[in-house]
């Protein structure tokens, strides 16, 4: 019997639209992260117009959260952010990179979706950087740490030649990006054959830098979305090392396979221990949180001893 990679939480799904004080829909796609000791969670609601702003929860023990009692992030009211996220903010990513806490998101508007780039010293105020990249560009992670000198991300732009691959950008200030190339492509009849997407920012381990990234596979009854993982090379994370070939976690449980959109489960963050364990959070059917744990050299021997090609 093959070993699951992935333990969930006996106590799933952790947080619901039930443990919010203010009127949401959904709670899912959250990025998490440590913070005096104490877990953060920013976390994605739709409203009951649709649209979605982000929420936060506390967690001494990165099971049991609780949500404040107002939403931290919400579409800006001031250009020239607020031209480029009147139809929402979504899901958060949080990398913590020389003591401050930076947070990629979805911005969602007329225009298309763009990545907004705020920080944070303390998550109790947020000042929004800058608009980071053009339409149209989803799911950017930052990598924990400067690399040669430049900031490092991951993201997946849309394009109808290459659609829906992972590409890696540098920077020098985390405003002004380049050096873009693709890194990672679906594979034709595989679990991630319809596109791929950075889930959790990269974890640096001895053996490289290890991605959670989501894929989708389509079927006669809609897409599913699972997770896998890879890992780039800690002096050159634009060479990726290996990719898993088989997923580490899938929709099973009720609260994943049906809900707002049905089978997905679906991360943006992940926390390693000091013990060599990951807690891994991700959003059940876009309706609720779910946590699990993993062992991370277990992850990074699926890339190296199961593989199949990044490109």
């Amino acid at each position: 019997m093959k070993r699951k990679l992935i333990t969930r939480y006996d106590g799933n799904p952790i947080l619901t639209k039930d443990d919010i004080p203010y009127p949401v829909e959904t709670v899912h796609n959250a990025g998490v992260t440590k913070h005096n000791g104490r877990y953060i969670m920013l976390f994605r609601s739709h409203l009951d117009t649709g649209r979605s702003i982000i929420g936060l929860a506390e967690s001494e023990d990165g099971f049991h959260f609780q949500s404040r009692p107002e939403p931290f992030l919400t579409p800006a009211q001031e250009p020239p952010f607020s031209h480029y996220e009147a139809f929402g903010v979504e899901d958060p990513r949080i990398t913590c990179i020389e003591g401050t806490y930076y947070i990629t998101y979805s911005a969602y508007s007329r225009h298309g979706v763009r990545i907004s780039l705020a920080k944070t010293a303390n998550f109790e105020s947020v000042e929004r950087i800058s608009l980071i990249t053009q339409a149209d560009y989803r799911n950017t992670v930052l990598f924990p740490e400067k690399i040669d000198g430049r900031y490092v991300r991951l993201d997946r732009p849309h394009s109808e030649i290459s659609p829906w691959s992972i590409w890696i950008s540098y920077s020098p200030d985390l405003v002004h990006w380049g050096d873009s190339r693709v890194v990672m492509k679906p594979v034709t009849y595989h679990w991630d054959e319809m596109k791929i997407g950075p889930g959790a920012p990269p974890i640096r381990t001895e053996r490289g830098w290890l991605s959670i990234y989501h894929g989708v596979f389509p079927t006669m009854d809609g897409c599913v979305y699972r997770l896998g993982v890879a890992l780039h090379d800690l002096a050159d994370p634009a060479k990726i090392v290996a990719v898993g070939d088989r997923w580490i976690l899938q929709p099973e449980d009720p609260w994943e396979v049906v809900g707002y959109v049905h089978n997905v489960v679906f991360t943006c963050g992940a926390v390693p221990e000091h013990d060599g364990t990951l807690k891994l959070y991700w959003g059940g059917a876009d309706k609720v949180m779910c946590a699990g744990t993993a062992v991370i050299d277990e992850l990074v021997d699926l890339c190296l001893t199961d593989s199949r090609p990044a490109l």
